[in-house]
């Protein structure tokens, strides 16, 4: 605050003693207008105008009044500025008004004054000048700019079509209007025009050729002359014709006059209409500021030099074609033209750019022919350099008959190897050398069926090693055992003419050397004593150690009985003839012959059989028990004999439980006996009288005058400390 204070009373003191407007530009901020002496204000006004010579107020702008502005804003809208007075321009209008956009299409929408002006982007729509069409330029402010289209318009005479822009309708063409004017003598000798010819040009009053007589003739005669002097100005501007009055142009002006050359040096007398130029070169620097003038009596305004720059241009391939000037060159005027390899497509560039500007990219297929063996190749672009390498498939034929369907392999780059041998392990190895050369085919790929050696599978295998191989599997064919199959890796069997079944074993299997391994008749242990062999075995004659059917007896029987027999005959054979050594469930053994199977469940062994009270008995069957039939009852002897064992037992329960009070009420006597004796003894204890010591009788007495005389003590500490 206090600096601006300070500002501001060093500019009025400034105003008052200096008047600097007479001398300093404005000192608006960022004003930089400068007066002319003539039009220097003599008065000092604040920024808006109103307030001549305004009063300091540090709460302000210095410079100020304080008042609203109320300028005008520019460009004029109608409305005032409302900031307070200010430097420099009043900012855009930022009042909102509501406006539609330059071809009133869209709806009304509220905007800033100052950009009021708004385009909806929508085709204009209005039509143009020509009367014919619309305006397809975006919504847009101002007229319309002229119609792009051409259509036939005549020209203003009408006799002559063309097409034209339908901006200018309005064209002459260049024939002579030749129609026979109002006098009818002469022809009308106007350029295509419009409108009537008008009248005859020599028609009416006419003057003589010096102008100072008029003659009323007709159109047909020419005006004479009439005999005064002619009077006109010369070319030199300063004489006049003396001539007498005479058709045509003057004559040159022959007067002699003193004349002073070009450049004022020399002066001398010579005719008017000759000019009189001096020898004195003129020796100024042209503008140039390189070569003299040089030419003869130069007033001073010496021309622009007109020797050729001739320095190199900037493209280096030209000279600079201008006058001499001063300062750089201009850029070569001059095009050149950037061609593709095939020279079809074309780019025009300022001369100097085609060193740097890459070549065009082509749209044209490449003409150059094929250099590997197909007739055609790829279809690709113009370009430079080589051809990119052939991806055609190969298409030779290979000695297997089949075709090469790898890429075309005729200009393969390979890396060329032992070439050149360094020196020693001082010298840099050179980097690798690439030749371009045709490869041969590679192996033939195409899949062929090819069966293995014996023929157990077919597998595809490529041509050039569709050889017959070894799937690894066992050979499988049947030996001549009938039994077995060779266990030899796949391998080459050679086939005989008389056998028709490729699985038979040829003389390259292997031959059988096992045991025979048919299964022998269901029951027979024993293998076959003959080694590997076609058809049946021989029959079993060896003796088997067998147990019967009670598992007691060893027996011997010859296998092929054994083997041979039915189930009878069978059940006889392994049986021993003895009695069955199992039991019954009932307990008993078996009454059958060695068996096999279960033993019968119908017992036919004599049992007793007692009542419940074991007093009665009898004898039966002993499946006629299992099976529940037989039963034997108690009598009514049974029946009494068990009532009076009944009484019996009940009077020795009873007898028994009165011995057993007898015996508890004696132990009840016995335990009150002891327990009042015991009682006698306690009272007496609980009547010995206990004697108190001298200190439990008088201690009462004693503690508490003691307990007194400290309290008082007390008491008297704290008054005496107060």
């Amino acid at each position: 605050m206090i600096k601006t204070a300070f500002f501001c009373c060093f500019f009025i003191v400034l105003r008052n003693c200096f008047c600097f407007h007479s001398f300093f530009p404005c000192f608006s901020p960022k004003c930089r207008f400068e007066y002319k002496r003539s039009e220097t204000p003599s008065r000092y006004y604040c920024y808006c105008g109103k307030v001549e010579n305004p009063t300091v107020d540090p709460w302000l702008v210095p410079h100020s009044c304080g008042q609203i502005c109320e300028k005008e804003f520019k460009p004029s809208c109608g409305h005032k500025c409302l900031l307070l007075c200010h430097p420099g321009p009043c900012p855009p209008c930022p009042k909102m008004v509501t406006t539609t956009c330059h071809c009133k299409k869209a709806k009304a929408v509220p905007r800033r004054c100052s950009a009021k002006e708004w385009s909806c982007r929508l085709p204009c729509g209005r039509t143009l000048l020509c009367g014919q069409h619309t305006c397809e330029n975006p919504c847009h402010a101002g007229d319309c700019p002229p119609c792009p289209r051409v259509s036939k318009q005549r020209c203003i005479c009408g006799r002559q079509t063309a097409e034209r822009l339908c901006a200018s309708p309005q064209w002459q063409c260049e024939q002579v209007c030749g129609k026979r004017l109002p006098c009818g003598n002469h022809t009308c000798e106007k350029v295509c025009h419009a409108g009537p010819c008008g009248d005859c040009p020599r028609s009416g009053k006419r003057s003589c050729p010096c102008g100072k007589t008029k003659f009323t003739l007709p159109c047909t005669e020419d005006v004479p002359t009439c005999g005064d002097s002619c009077d006109k100005v010369l070319e030199c501007g300063i004489h006049k014709c003396s001539q007498r009055c005479h058709r045509g142009p003057c004559e040159i002006c022959r007067q002699e006059v003193e004349k002073q050359c070009r450049c004022g040096k020399h002066t001398k007398r010579m005719p008017c209409h000759k000019p009189y130029l001096c020898e004195t070169k003129c020796t100024k620097i042209r503008d140039c500021q390189k070569h003299q003038c040089r030419r003869k009596c130069c007033p001073g305004n010496c021309p622009p030099c007109d020797q050729v720059c001739g320095r190199t241009l900037g493209c280096r391939n030209h000279k600079c074609p201008s006058g001499c000037h001063r300062g750089s060159c201009n850029p070569c005027p001059e095009t050149v033209d950037v061609k593709c390899n095939c020279g079809k497509t074309v780019i025009k560039v300022p001369c100097g750019r085609e060193r740097t500007i890459k070549p065009p990219r082509c749209k044209q297929l490449c003409s150059r022919p094929p250099t590997c063996h197909h007739s055609t190749q790829e279809k690709h672009y113009c370009h430079f350099g080589r051809c990119p390498p052939c991806r055609q498939p190969c298409q030779k034929t290979l000695t297997c008959g089949h075709l090469c369907p790898v890429p075309c392999h005729d200009e393969a780059l390979v890396k060329q190897t032992g070439v050149h041998q360094s020196a020693g392990p001082w010298e840099q190895p050179s980097e690798p050398a690439f030749i371009q050369t045709a490869l041969p085919c590679p192996p033939c790929e195409v899949p062929i069926p090819v069966a293995c050696l014996g023929q157990h599978e077919v597998s595809l295998l490529p041509c050039h090693s569709a050889n017959p191989y070894s799937c690894k599997r066992l050979c499988g064919r049947l030996l001549n055992c009938q039994n077995h199959t060779c266990m030899k890796e796949c391998h080459h069997v050679t086939k005989s003419n008389s056998s028709s079944d490729g699985k038979k074993a040829g003389p390259e299997c292997s031959q059988c050397e096992e045991e025979c391994t048919k299964p022998r008749l269901p029951g027979c242990p024993h293998r076959c004593v003959l080694p590997c062999h076609p058809g049946n075995c021989p029959s079993c004659l060896q003796m088997l150690k067998i147990k019967c059917h009670c598992k007691l007896s060893v027996l011997y029987i010859e296998c092929l009985k054994l083997t041979s027999a039915d189930l009878k005959e069978k059940e006889l054979l392994v049986s021993c003839r003895n009695q069955c050594p199992k039991e019954l469930p009932c307990g008993h053994r078996c009454k059958e012959i060695c068996h096999s199977g279960s033993c019968p469940v119908n017992c036919s062994q004599k049992v007793k059989l007692r009542c419940l009270c074991k007093r009665l008995k009898k004898e039966v069957q002993c499946s006629k028990i299992q099976e529940g039939q037989a039963s034997l009852e108690c009598d009514a002897l049974c029946k009494e004999m068990k009532r009076k064992a009944y009484e019996i037992k009940e009077a020795e329960a009873k007898a028994a439980l009165e011995e057993e009070k007898r015996r508890q009420q004696a132990e009840l006597e016995a335990f009150e006996n002891r327990l009042k004796g015991r009682r006698k003894n306690k009272r007496r204890k609980d009547e010995v009288e206990v004697e108190q010591s001298s200190w439990q009788k008088y201690k009462n007495l004693i503690m508490l005058p003691v307990f007194g005389v400290a309290v008082v003590m007390v008491a008297w500490l704290m008054v005496y400390n107060d």
